[in-house]
């Protein structure tokens, strides 16, 4: 796990990673009627889906962002690390709060021609999604099939779009700003021009299953455990994984302090090599798991 540059991604990285992950943010428009703006924020949640590092948004048909958007087309857009599962509880016990992204900028409605793409483009990331979920190796279906599928499948979840009764008014948002908001409520500016040439990882589309199949998983969770005392020196008696990237991850561990007791702290574990795909990511992630538990039994008079 030596070696690595930058053993962490850029902010920008990290926007688009999120943004690639999820698939339901909040959107907010300038309340308005038949006499014009009342400056009044209008907030619901929408599925949306990144294409060409622009946020595609589906708003049901009669939702008041519709009438709002004809009078102002400002809006913000907000979407949120997605914590899953166990991590979820966890994280609210210890008021700590999800990495965000907000997006400002104006949307625009998608008609005709330009809707029909939009929509095509939102099959085609179903189909494909699926397929690499149907097709991935043994490692890899061990690890996602862990996880409460419904709640932590993208692909899943931006289906309903078509399975529901419902008409959906498709808007494209023009960015003019975006900012990233750590965990502790920290906000950082995120240039625009970064934004638009970073890549989000492709492993991405699959991180929420990841880190609750993880998660989910006891054996997997002791790994986590047994990582951080063969790799950091460090006695945990819990973990959980956080954060999923092409580097590599984060982890949530209990670890003792010099005072003897325990406490919840962040731990960043790097990849010897970057994770191209969740292929990549889960077949690292087991010859970790491997080399720890053989040096664990050496420690121990067992190798």
């Amino acid at each position: 796990m030596k070696g690595q540059k930058a053993r962490v991604l850029t902010l920008a990285e990290k926007c688009k990673n999120i943004l690639a992950s999820n698939w339901k943010g909040n959107l907010n428009t300038i309340k308005a009627d038949s006499q014009g703006s009342k400056q009044d924020i209008y907030a619901s949640r929408v599925k949306y889906l990144i294409k060409k590092g622009k946020p595609y948004i589906w708003v049901p048909e009669k939702d008041l962002h519709n009438v709002n958007t004809v009078i102002d087309e400002r809006a913000s857009f907000g979407v949120a690390s997605h914590f899953p599962g166990p991590l979820a509880n966890l994280l609210r016990s210890m008021k700590q709060f999800p990495a965000r992204v907000a997006l400002t900028g104006e949307v625009m409605v998608l008609r005709d021609e330009k809707a029909h793409l939009a929509i095509e483009s939102l099959r085609e990331t179903v189909i494909s999604e699926q397929k690499t979920l149907v097709e991935s190796s043994y490692a890899v279906s061990g690890i996602l099939n862990s996880s409460t599928f419904g709640s932590t499948s993208r692909c899943e979840n931006l289906l309903e779009v078509f399975n529901s009764d419902e008409n959906y008014v498709v808007y494209k948002l023009n960015i003019s700003s975006c900012v990233f908001i750590d965990g502790n409520g920290g906000t950082h500016e995120v240039d625009l021009q970064e934004l638009e040439i970073s890549k989000a990882d492709k492993l991405s589309p699959f991180s929420a299953k990841l880190i609750d199949g993880i998660n989910q998983s006891a054996i997997r969770r002791r790994a986590l455990m047994i990582f951080c005392l063969v790799y950091l020196n460090t006695y945990a008696k819990d973990a959980y994984i956080l954060w999923v990237d092409r580097k590599g991850f984060d982890v949530l561990g209990k670890v003792a302090s010099s005072g003897g007791e325990f406490h919840w702290k962040e731990i960043r574990f790097t990849f010897k090599e970057e994770a191209c795909d969740v292929e990549s990511f889960c077949h690292q992630l087991v010859e970790m798991e491997e080399e720890a538990l053989k040096n664990v039994k050496s420690y121990s008079g067992l190798g």
